[in-house]
């Protein structure tokens, strides 16, 4: 696993941007090397800012969108047009603008899809085994105040489930409960992981998951997430203001 670097950035506008442009580097990288990159996409109000300078700034990029397979971290288990699922307002804030493949846009199922989130969990994992690298060229995930990531919150079960790729979430402490998440196990198959932190809200959460020795990701699952080749933390000023 690799050791994490720390961005700090003004506030959360320069975040946005510094970030979307990075990832469209990555991408372009990845695909000049021959890879058809996956990345996974997390939901927040800073991953909205992230993708809508995505939707801005490709135009000037070299990325092929038909070629770039897209990916959620979690999702809330709803019906399909339920506003608050990540999948939708992917869709809205910049896939729905880029010539992507919509073949190769695998969001989690909605209570459309499946029948329970048990069933969601498990007909994802079954799509990442048909459909995935083995890899996520770049992960971004948000961090809650209490240091959760996906949907994989402080003393959940969930986070020493080591045999599956996706877990259904019953009792998620921020509603809905009902939700679908990669496990850790999951997670951390990722060449690059971003975590993408913005507010003083979240700084506790930021000091404690960087803290030496690290912290018991039960406390802290942020804690429990690193790259195989690379960790950087994204953050704002605030976000950054107890490290």
């Amino acid at each position: 696993m690799s050791a994490a670097l720390v961005e700090v950035h003004e506030g959360p506008e320069a975040l946005a941007t510094a970030v979307a442009g990075e990832l469209l580097s990555r991408i372009e990288d990845a695909q000049a090397d021959g890879r058809e990159p996956h990345i996974g996409l997390t939901g927040g109000t800073i991953a909205r800012r992230i993708h809508a300078e995505v939707a801005r700034l490709s135009p000037d990029s070299e990325v092929d969108w038909s070629r770039v397979v897209v990916w959620w971290g979690d999702e809330r288990f709803v019906a399909p047009d339920d506003p608050d699922r990540n999948a939708g307002q992917a869709r809205a804030d910049f896939l729905d603008a880029l010539p992507v493949d919509p073949t190769k846009v695998h969001p989690m199922p909605s209570t459309a899809d499946a029948s329970s989130a048990e069933q969601g969990a498990a007909d994802y994992a079954d799509a990442m085994r048909a459909d995935g690298a083995g890899d996520f060229e770049v992960l971004m995930l948000g961090v809650g105040p209490d240091g959760h990531v996906a949907s994989l919150f402080p003393g959940h079960a969930a986070l020493d489930v080591d045999d599956r790729i996706a877990v259904p979430v019953h009792d998620s402490p921020k509603p809905p409960p009902e939700r679908i998440s990669l496990t850790l196990a999951a997670l951390n198959r990722s060449r690059s992981v971003w975590f993408l932190v913005s507010g003083e809200e979240k700084a506790d959460a930021v000091a404690r998951a960087l803290a030496e020795p690290p912290p018991d990701l039960h406390d802290i699952p942020a804690a429990g997430v690193s790259g195989l080749e690379e960790t950087i933390w994204f953050l704002d000023r605030p976000a950054a203001s107890h490290l």
